[in-house]
């Protein structure tokens, strides 16, 4: 059964159909994973490689894929039904297939790979624009081009280079004659004159050097991606302690996230950073790499999670130095301050204690520590909120008073008349 590729449109007789998905589940427990039987069909309609709307599932679902073009199976890890991948392929078409300003899927995707641009060209009405890149599909785009945009560049270059050599080896009469006319491309091979020697100039082994690179980075961005989360996060693990033993992990705050992103490990990445830029100087250390964390932890609640994690982790390898009392409240607030915590992941945090990262017996002890901060805590936002409060009476008691002398009308404060309490307050600082 055919559907419209674009969905939102509902005329039984519009032109671009595509395939239904077909889903199929194979596997149990943790090797449990969907089989898109008929990916190759839906991407053909689509004109995109059917590796794009697999890992574009993939980045929504975090989860792996898996492709084996020489079979045509394309797999994405866990259990998935097939309505809820065709929605999800809705996405994928508004993104990467349909033409910003007509709508129609008569689209071809164009890689600057040194700019690191995707443009997009609609055939339907002729524009030409750029994609957003933000999108995780973007990276793997942008290290894996569509075929067929390489190969008719390539075979346009072949042509032209064909119709200069004719050129140059016709010399008048009938040759002459024959100059408008290419010759079968058996013919072309069988031309003793050609030179077929490689150019040896350094600029040429430079350019081939730098081609077989580009290819290798492809090869390794493809299969890492594919590995367990467990391999990638080691791979980060490395690449953060490489940094530090070169001596350069001041200054490669950009670097380590961009390979968290590379290798999809950013939400972690706070784990394996406290383990390795923080000791018992923690104070110091927080203050110096400060940096280092916000570019993970700046509006990521599972990052800032991840962070108290290693936190504990740190309070167990120093227990003597970090976890007598005044050390956890006085590191909770250094991070809180330094903005790498919000207050409402650190309340959350206090409300469950955890075995995840430490034994039950010293997580409890932490949180017992900690127990001083998380209260003037919940304290600082009580006072916030009847502060709030406070000013919204003052608003009530605003009253505008009219002076017959006076150009402009004024405001007054009325200050309520208040009952006298028929017994003092009690104040608890002075018991």
């Amino acid at each position: 059964m055919s559907v419209n590729v674009n969905r939102s449109v509902s005329d039984q007789f519009y032109r671009y159909k595509m395939p239904r998905l077909i889903a199929k589940v194979e596997g149990k427990g943790n090797g449990i994973k969907t089989v898109i039987v008929n990916m190759v069909d839906v991407a053909k309609a689509l004109n995109r490689p059917p590796t794009y709307p697999t890992k574009f599932f993939g980045c929504e679902l975090g989860a792996q894929t898996q492709f084996d073009s020489k079979n045509d199976r394309y797999i994405v890890n866990g259990s998935h039904e097939a309505n809820k991948l065709q929605d999800m392929l809705d996405g994928f078409i508004r993104k990467f297939v349909l033409c910003p300003e007509c709508d129609n899927p008569e689209t071809d995707l164009h890689i600057n790979p040194k700019k690191q641009t995707i443009g997009n060209s609609c055939k339907a009405c002729g524009y030409r624009g750029m994609l957003d890149t933000r999108h995780k599909l973007c990276t793997f785009i942008l290290k894996n081009p569509p075929e067929n945009e390489s190969g008719s560049v390539k075979k346009e270059k072949e042509k032209k280079n064909r119709k200069k050599k004719d050129k140059e080896n016709g010399s008048g009469g009938e040759a002459a004659n024959r100059d408008d006319i290419d010759a079968p491309d058996a013919v072309d091979g069988d031309d003793d004159d050609e030179d077929w020697a490689e150019e040896t100039t350094e600029e040429a082994q430079r350019r081939r050097m730098e081609e077989i690179s580009e290819h290798a980075k492809n090869l390794t961005l493809s299969e890492d991606l594919e590995k367990t989360l467990e391999e990638r996060v080691n791979m980060f693990y490395n690449f953060v302690k490489q940094k530090k033993e070169e001596g350069v992990i001041d200054s490669a705050d950009k670097d380590i996230l961009a390979e968290a992103e590379r290798l999809d490990v950013k939400a972690m990445g706070p784990l394996i950073l406290s383990e390795l830029l923080f000791d018992q100087n923690i104070r110091e250390q927080i203050k110096k790499y400060k940096r280092h964390f916000l570019r993970f932890c700046h509006n990521n609640k599972k990052a800032q999670k991840y962070l108290l994690g290693g936190f504990e982790c740190l309070v167990k390898l120093y227990q003597i130095q970090l976890l007598p009392t005044p050390s956890p409240i006085i590191i909770l607030k250094d991070l809180y301050d330094a903005d790498m915590l919000e207050e409402d992941v650190i309340l959350a945090w206090a409300e469950k204690v955890s075995k995840k990262y430490v034994s039950k017996e010293l997580a409890k002890e932490i949180h017992s520590k900690a127990e001083p901060f998380v209260k003037w805590l919940k304290e600082a936002e009580e006072e916030s909120e009847g502060s709030e409060e406070e000013e919204e009476e003052d608003e009530d008691n605003v009253e505008v008073v009219y002076s017959s002398s006076a150009r402009e009308l004024k405001m007054e404060t009325v200050t309520p008349v208040k009952q006298e309490k028929e017994e003092d307050d009690i104040d608890i600082d002075a018991i």
